[in-house]
């Protein structure tokens, strides 16, 4: 079985349109402050789009990408676009993933900053304690205090394996981010076998999304069996 693949960060119909034949397993828009922010209006028209294309070419998830939302965010963003995935990226706590979860009939991915090289087993369990009953995935990114993510740097892939122990010890899926494009993919798969991996600014030509190289880095994952 090839690692899930998710394309962060898409703002408009016509490059969502392009690569819908491509084996893409989540989509992902984002809500937080970022320059790749779209509008309510911009993620429902693709959501239905996303939708539309089902079971003719792809069945990709459309996922959210918030930042410390408030519920009223959540909800009032959820009553005009239908995701699949709500994706929290700043530091929402066990208890408000929970009432996330008790509120609205979604995924819910927490991402996990990866702060240090230099971290424990005991550092990583403290990490994610209290998330084991509550995430459907937890998505490992680079720790940056300004972005938050979408910078295209790369934390220390040696910390991965700390973080798999403990997913995979909880049965929830294990997804990297961070620096990632078609050209070093293949090596994190090879080398660290993650049940997904996630891009937004490593498919991107002068901050925009490139086809080509989505295609490209889907390639690269999609011919790697993480199951071997």
């Amino acid at each position: 079985m090839a690692a899930t693949v998710k394309i962060c960060g898409i703002q408009d119909s016509a490059t969502l349109q392009s690569i819908l034949d491509l084996p893409i397993d989540h989509i992902g828009f984002v809500f937080a402050k970022s320059r790749r922010q779209v509008s309510l209006e911009q993620a429902a028209e693709m959501v239905s789009l996303l939708r539309s294309a089902r079971g003719l070419r792809s069945n990709p998830l459309a996922v959210g990408v918030f930042v410390n939302p408030g519920m009223a965010e959540l909800r009032e963003t959820l009553e005009k676009v239908p995701l699949d995935v709500v994706q929290l990226h700043g530091q929402e706590t066990p208890d408000f993933c929970r009432e996330v979860q008790r509120n609205f009939a979604v995924r819910l991915f927490k991402v996990v900053p990866v702060q240090s090289a230099q971290l424990s087993l005991s550092d990583c369990r403290r990490q994610l304690e209290g998330y084991q009953a509550i995430a459907d995935a937890i998505l490992l990114d680079t720790f940056d205090p300004a972005a938050g993510g979408g910078t295209g740097k790369a934390f220390a892939w040696k910390t991965i394996p700390l973080y798999a122990e403990w997913a995979r010890g909880n049965n929830i899926p294990l997804i990297v981010a961070g620096g990632l494009h078609p050209e070093n993919v293949g090596e994190l798969i090879r080398n660290y076998r993650p049940d997904g991996v996630d891009v937004s600014s490593g498919v991107e030509t002068g901050g925009v999304k490139d086809v080509l190289k989505i295609a490209s880095f889907v390639e690269r994952v999609k011919e790697h069996d993480i199951g071997a």
